[in-house]
């Protein structure tokens, strides 16, 4: 089978957050599996575009309503990332350095989904599959079965993978005159709430809709940012499906990020190590545990609870634990975080950014892993964090329901709670304090994690099947 996945991420290419590490993975796994998988995305102004060497495959022009633009596609010559990528430009839209936050977003990723099915519609033979990625690439199912242009390829099937429903890409009205001429009585596949709504639109006219976990599905029903009754009404094409991690990537043994390499037969010393680093970069004390936190200072990750969090814990537990947190968001979160530095007592540091070889060395050093996600439709941190020995200690939802089973359970390897909120953070640290001066479980759960097995092999043999089945 030959599948063509569509996205706005791709790790090492651009990458804003999980949908990168996912599509920069699993289309590799796929190829390893015997089929061929190729991904296309916009072509941002990124180091990676620079570096590398690539040949134009395609130009061509459309419309996005009464505009005509044209676009290229080039290819990547030498396959490094282990599947061919494609980046596809379109002058004045496409060509900048960040992957969102611009005021024309609606206009830059409508005209990017037009110009790939274009794309496909010239190629002398078609994929088997399109596999589009989140709201970005949501109006595609909709457009091969409604749009005229495109009814010669319109038995090509659709999955549509939700990383994230909380972003849905919402339009006005106006938009669908920018789309290529449609059949106006399907207008009810665009519209959710008087809007169009990519997303919602891309789960009623995809084949086959995939979530990033079990649980993030069956909570979408449930709390879906508006869309719970049509993922209800929809939960016969619905699947959910795990994450894996990429384990080449990921590897204490190997891992490009860390000096001092490391497996469960010397994790201690290994870790040790690391640990040192951090602590004399960032003044710390050795001799207490270290918590971090890693990811986006926003909201769903229950981010701004964290300073409070801390303060608390420091109050009630004692500063008897380090915190190191990385990241960058709101810039309320950010004040916050940064003006705690000052009341440090060798155990409290921040790093506001996003720093790629800072955050393997974060997993590497670190001894807890704090994540008091709201939302985490599957959760990569920490499946990382287990790999390299860090106990993982999350609130109870989406992904990180499927993957981390709390201590205190038989078999259990990880510090689970049920809300975002300042008094089960707190709690959660204080048991993690104890777990730590437990020298025996500690190392039980540690050697415990490092067994485990998230790579991709078992969740691309689910993809593969959804492929077959719909081919």
């Amino acid at each position: 089978m030959e599948i063509l996945h569509v996205s706005a991420e791709c790790y090492p290419v651009a990458k804003a957050g999980g949908l990168g590490d996912v599509v920069g993975a699993l289309p590799r796994y796929i190829n390893e599996a015997g089929h061929i998988a190729k991904v296309v995305m916009p072509m941002y102004r990124t180091k990676f575009l620079m570096d590398n060497e690539w040949e134009v495959v395609h130009k061509g022009g459309s419309y996005m309503g009464n505009w005509w633009f044209e676009f290229s596609v080039i290819k990547e010559k030498t396959n490094k990332l282990g599947f061919d990528l494609y980046l596809l430009d379109i002058n004045g839209l496409l060509d900048r350095e960040k992957v969102y936050g611009y005021g024309d977003d609606s206009d830059r990723f409508l005209a990017f989904q037009i110009a790939v099915l274009d794309w496909v519609a010239a190629w002398q033979h078609h994929p088997d599959v399109i596999h589009v990625h989140d709201y970005h690439t949501g109006l595609i199912p909709f457009m091969l079965k409604n749009c005229y242009q495109y009814k010669h390829i319109s038995n090509i099937p659709t999955v549509l993978t939700i990383h994230n429903a909380q972003y849905q890409g919402w339009m006005g009205w106006d938009y669908s005159r920018k789309l290529p001429s449609w059949d106006p009585w399907k207008w009810g596949d665009l519209d959710w709430q008087n809007t169009i709504n990519p997303l919602a639109s891309g789960v009623k006219c995809a084949w086959k809709v995939t979530t990033v976990s079990p649980s993030y599905l069956a909570e979408l029903r449930r709390e879906a940012n508006g869309l719970e009754n049509l993922f209800e009404y929809e939960k016969g094409k619905c699947v959910g499906i795990l994450n894996g991690i990429d384990v080449k990537v990921w590897d204490p043994a190997t891992d490009k990020y860390i000096k001092d390499h490391y497996s469960i037969k010397d994790v201690e010393a290994g870790k040790a190590k690391s640990k040192m680093k951090l602590c004399d970069t960032f003044n710390l004390d050795f001799d207490k545990p270290l918590i971090v936190f890693i990811g986006r200072l926003v909201g769903e990750k229950g981010a701004e609870l964290l300073p409070n969090a801390i303060e608390d814990a420091f109050y009630y537990i004692g500063r008897r634990m380090c915190f190191l947190m990385l990241g960058s968001g709101e810039p309320e979160v950010e004040h916050r975080l940064e003006a705690m530095k000052p009341m440090s007592l060798n155990d409290y540091n921040v790093y506001l950014g996003y720093n790629e070889s800072l955050a393997h060395l974060m997993y590497a050093g670190a001894d807890f892993l704090l994540m008091p996600s709201r939302v985490e439709p599957c959760g990569l941190n920490q499946m990382y964090s287990m790999r390299y020995g860090t106990v993982p200690m999350v609130r109870k939802t989406g992904g990180l329901i499927d993957t981390v089973k709390d201590f205190g359970e038989a078999g259990g390897y990880g510090i689970t709670y049920n809300h975002t909120a300042v008094g089960d953070i707190t709690h959660g640290i204080w048991r993690a304090v104890e777990l730590y001066h437990n020298k025996d479980k500690f190392t039980e759960v540690r050697n415990t994690m490092m067994k485990l097995d998230f790579s991709w092999e078992t969740s691309v043999q689910h993809y593969i099947d959804v492929y077959k089945n719909l081919t």
